[in-house]
């Protein structure tokens, strides 16, 4: 990895790190379903000013092309996000860094379930196990009494598993757009759904929002900086390093997100949270362990040049706050 593609690689996972104490400090001023729907009001808007500046088709036009934004809006922003934010509620930005980084791991069994000719290997099945695994260390459930912090990470594996399931069915879906217009409706669709659930849950409204400066700096930073900026970041990396070397970012997003939320709140990391989330990192490396060996001996013996470099097309990645669509089912 070249000097500026690893600075572009740190600063992608400071960006998504930091992205979980900005929902954490949103959170205290505005309802969590509706922030997350001004976030991807902000996000679509912008990304689709991008579109319109760089891609000559900028909107869907088949039905093809709609079905997949509408699928992709609803499970992998309105669902997955929604979610998200609701269980940010009950848990430090750490914890909720180190549950989003099982998407990876629930992938490939979301695909093994729904793709055809997809396989359930050994190891697909051992990595699912070590990341629920390390998910339930990190929740510390206890039958006799669920406490707030288990009931966030529950929401928000479930949150998790939606992002991972719309991923699937995204991917395998004709008639997809350049990626940029993609994500851009994709967004502004979810934040239609956002809206509409955050309308139909009594406990928002636009009355209980209290803005304040760090709200709408955290807003901002959301929007503008970890979704529209992230993203496109993100696909010049995956283009330039190929998707395990970018995948990795998933499990650099949570140091980040531990070290910004002790400056920023105050946030204690728990001997739990690392231990649950050195399981998750295991079960990523046995899951892909015929990627993650040859990169990693790549890296000892200093070698040039990238193993695999397809597009996102080919075999895209997936990626959890950015909002960035894609899987990969190996």
């Amino acid at each position: 990895m070249k000097h500026r593609d690893t600075a572009l690689f740190l600063t992608l996972a400071g960006v998504w790190g930091a992205s979980f104490v900005a929902i954490k400090t949103g959170l205290t001023g505005i309802p969590p379903v509706l922030f997350a729907a001004f976030r991807y009001d902000l996000a679509g808007v912008a990304l689709l000013a991008v579109a319109l500046a760089t891609s000559d088709r900028w909107r869907p036009q088949s039905r093809e092309e709609w079905e997949f934004v509408v699928v992709g809006g609803a499970l992998l922003i309105g669902v997955h996000f929604s979610l998200l934010f609701v269980g940010q509620q009950y848990v430090t930005g750490t914890i909720g860094a180190v549950v989003a980084s099982i998407t990876p791991v629930l992938t490939p069994v979301f695909a093994w379930a729904l793709l055809p000719r997809t396989h359930l290997r050994l190891r697909t099945g051992l990595g699912a196990v070590l990341g629920l695994l390390g998910v339930t260390i990190i929740a510390q459930p206890n039958p006799a009494a669920l406490d707030d912090q288990a009931l966030g990470v529950a929401i928000l594996a479930i949150a998790m598993a939606s992002f991972a399931l719309g991923s699937v069915l995204t991917v395998r879906m004709p008639g997809h757009l350049p990626i940029v217009p993609a994500q851009a409706w994709m967004m502004l669709v979810g934040a239609g759904l956002l809206h509409a659930t955050s309308a139909a849950l009594p406990s928002e409204s636009l009355a209980a929002v209290e803005w304040s400066a760090p709200v709408v700096v955290s807003l901002v930073y959301l929007a503008l900086v970890a979704s529209a900026a992230g993203f496109v970041i993100y696909f010049h990396l995956l283009e330039r390093l190929g998707p395990v070397e970018i995948s990795l970012v998933n499990y650099v997003t949570p140091a980040f997100a531990a070290v910004t939320g002790w400056l920023l709140l105050g946030e204690p990391v728990a001997s739990t949270t690392v231990l649950g989330f050195t399981v998750i990192l295991v079960g990523f490396s046995v899951l892909k362990w015929n990627v993650v060996s040859p990169f990693l001996a790549d890296v000892r013996t200093h070698l040039h040049g990238r193993y695999d470099k397809r597009s996102v097309r080919d075999r895209p990645v997936t990626v959890t706050d950015g909002g960035v669509a894609g899987q990969d089912c190996d």
